[in-house]
């Protein structure tokens, strides 16, 4: 298929109109047909079963891409040149048909078929006059039946609530059976998941992630559609939707200059989905923001996979994140499953005449200014800064848990840094042993201890509108227990605990300073503590370090990552780590560390950067009222910070490098 031209007038950033959109979401589909069952009710893409079997993949095969032909299809008024209704609608009569060899796996035999039924739901719904008014008795009453077991069903209460109340929306609208019990206590349940400024947790814990725009501010209003006219949807229409603004404030803040979406959280294989809330602002016709923002921002996401790789030269979607890189996946991940990036497509449903698609593009945050922002729900201090593009988070409240659990960590959740142009490590022998964005404390054998179930202390933009967080946690280490399914969640096992931690992050621009104090034991510490570590940014890389020394400073042709220590911190390097991530081959992690047991009670005190190139100024950090020099220089002087001294301050002052000046109590922290 021909590349479309860019349109460099219309979308001076991305080069991307309505026809690319429209091409990617062909190619999907067209590349996605010689994997077909010959009744098209199953489409099993090639590679290794997922975790449930190669039954539920041909259903998530069919399922996902079915988004995709329905967007298409409803955006363009029922035209359908390329027959995808006429294909689906073969498929839907076979894979409800309980004597067909290629039968869909049922809702009540896997759960996994409850995830399915409600894209197939949406898009009958989407495309009822094209698809659903056309399919003869015999064929809708088959596919009422296959729905059916939604009624009454038991349905985990994270996201996967809005499945139920979708699919029984759609059943009551064809005239089959529905239960207004599980509709109404499942609106319920998620009037619970919401947050401060328009966020969304995925359930009772704190799990914030890509599923907050892509689930759960989609979900909601798309019900709104179906059951429009019925008192309950009117009534929350109008609060879904001011939750969608103000989430879209912080979305767009998010998104890197290169279109990439933060890599944190789970399913990041589902890729370009992360461009949903986008598209939603744009169908609700939402004030703020803009639709030249919006479509800047779901074109840049979705062009920063086209142009890596997703999808590839076949026009297929892979485990992975830019090319294939299965470890990515979790344990319900199939070779069907990167298919709910046909989410991102969304915006296909709104016809070429919409705003969205007329207006000139206008610039990501990233793309005009620098800036901090306090994020509460998610317990983020994100920071853009235009100079590189990268957008970072420094993160103190989210850890896919709850306070006082005492989990392994999760890469995906717990680590106390994600950015746009670093991954966590996610696989290998670092994964579950923390060191990239960290602080932890090693025991007598090296092993780093793990803090999930954090308390947050502290979220707060200062005066100079540096960005203030901070948590504590009981450090513990945790021997987990062998097996069971990779959610993303941390894993629970053998726990001993140790001394209690405080962290405090102070951001500003590409840097952070982080303090950290070491409790004494107590009663309550099976471990006594151990060696201090803090661990930078990810730098993903071609090849392993190869420098020497312990400076603790790598850097690729885009960023460089550094770990700058105050006088405890006085051991430091660089780790490579081997395939751990989706970015590049090796992945590089700088850290600062004390060379013996960590200094009880005091402040310990770092910089880390993530920007273009190495620093040449860093933040000055002194401790007014210590016994040492009130006037020493940058974080690294081996003469700063109360551990070179005898009083411990309560007060800490920091002087960036563009001249702002920050006082921080951080008795405030203790109390």
């Amino acid at each position: 298929m021909p590349r479309v031209p860019d349109d460099p007038s219309l979308s001076p950033y991305t080069g991307w109109t309505r026809a690319h959109w429209a091409e990617l979401a062909e190619r999907l589909l067209l590349s996605a047909r010689p994997f077909a069952s010959p009744g098209h009710a199953r489409i099993s893409f090639p590679g290794r079963a997922g975790g449930y079997g190669a039954d539920v993949d041909g259903l998530e095969g069919f399922a996902r891409t079915f988004l995709a032909a329905g967007f298409r299809v409803a955006g363009e008024g029922g035209d359908d040149p390329l027959g995808l209704m006429e294909w689906y609608a073969r498929g839907l009569a076979t894979g409800t048909d309980p004597a067909s060899p290629e039968r869909w796996v049922r809702l009540d035999e896997h759960g996994q078929a409850k995830v399915e039924a409600a894209s197939i739901a949406l898009v009958l719904h989407l495309t009822r006059p094209w698809l659903w008014d056309r399919l003869d008795d015999g064929v809708r009453e088959r596919v009422i039946a296959y729905l059916a077991p939604a009624v009454g069903g038991e349905y985990p209460p994270i996201n996967w609530v809005w499945f139920q109340i979708v699919v029984e929306q759609f059943l009551a609208s064809a005239g089959g059976p529905y239960e207004p019990g599980d509709i109404e206590a499942g609106l319920a349940l998620t009037d619970g998941f919401a947050r401060e400024n328009g966020w969304y947790a995925d359930g009772a814990e704190r799990s914030y992630d890509h599923y907050a725009g892509w689930a759960l501010q989609f979900y909601p209003l798309l019900w709104t559609e179906m059951a429009a006219g019925e008192p309950a949807a009117d009534e929350r229409r109008p609060v879904y939707l001011r939750r969608l603004e103000r989430y879209l404030h912080d979305a767009v803040r998010l998104v890197g200059a290169d279109g990439s979406p933060l890599l944190q959280g789970r399913s990041l294989t589902y890729r370009f989905a992360a461009a949903v809330p986008f598209w939603l602002g744009a169908r609700y016709d939402l004030d703020t923001p803009s639709p030249g923002l919006l479509r800047r921002a779901a074109s840049g996401v979705a062009r920063h996979f086209a142009d890596r790789g997703a999808p590839d030269g076949k026009g297929l979607l892979s485990l992975g994140w830019h090319g294939p890189w299965r470890p990515i996946a979790q344990s319900y991940s199939g070779p069907g499953s990167p298919y709910w990036a046909a989410k991102g497509l969304f915006g296909l449903t709104l016809p070429a005449g919409h705003p969205v698609w007329t207006a000139v593009e206008e610039p990501l945050p990233v793309e005009r200014d620098d800036y901090q922002v306090v994020v509460p729900s998610p317990g983020w201090l994100v920071s853009g800064t235009r100079a590189d593009g990268v957008v970072r988070v420094v993160n103190h409240g989210t850890d896919h848990s709850h306070p006082g659990s005492d989990l392994a960590d999760s890469p995906l959740y717990a680590r106390l840094g994600y950015s746009t142009a670093t991954s966590p490590v996610l696989a290998g022998p670092y994964a579950g042993h923390p060191l990239d964005q960290s602080v932890v404390l090693l025991d007598a054998g090296g092993e780093p201890s793990h803090r999930t179930g954090f308390d947050t202390l502290l979220m707060e933009p200062l005066p100079t509108g540096t960005a203030a967080g901070a948590s504590r946690w009981r450090a513990h280490w945790v021997h987990p227990d062998p097996g069971g399914p990779d959610h993303g969640s941390g894993r629970p096992g053998r726990v001993r605990l140790g001394p209690w931690l405080h962290v405090l992050s102070l951001v500003r621009g590409p840097w952070e300073v982080r303090l950290v104090r070491v409790g004494a034991p107590d009663d309550h510490a099976e471990e006594p503590g151990g060696r201090l570590r803090v661990g930078g940014w990810p730098i993903p890389s071609d090849q392993p370090h190869r420098g020497g020394g312990e400076a603790a400073v790598v850097a690729n042709e885009r960023v460089c990552s550094c770990v700058f220590g105050g006088a405890s911190l006085d051991v430091g390097g660089v780790t490579s780590a081997d395939d751990a991530s989706p970015l590049a081959p090796w992945t590089l992690v700088p850290w600062r560390a004390t060379s013996g047991p960590a200094r009880a009670e005091v402040w310990h005190e770092a910089a880390l950067c993530l920007g273009a190139g190495e620093p040449v100024e860093r933040p000055v950090v002194t401790w007014p009222g210590s016994a040492s020099d009130p006037t020493s220089g940058p974080v690294s002087d081996p003469a700063s910070g109360p551990a070179a001294g005898l009083a411990v301050p309560s007060g800490v002052r920091i002087v960036w490098p563009d001249g702002a000046v920050d006082d921080f109590d951080v008795s405030r922290l203790l109390g």
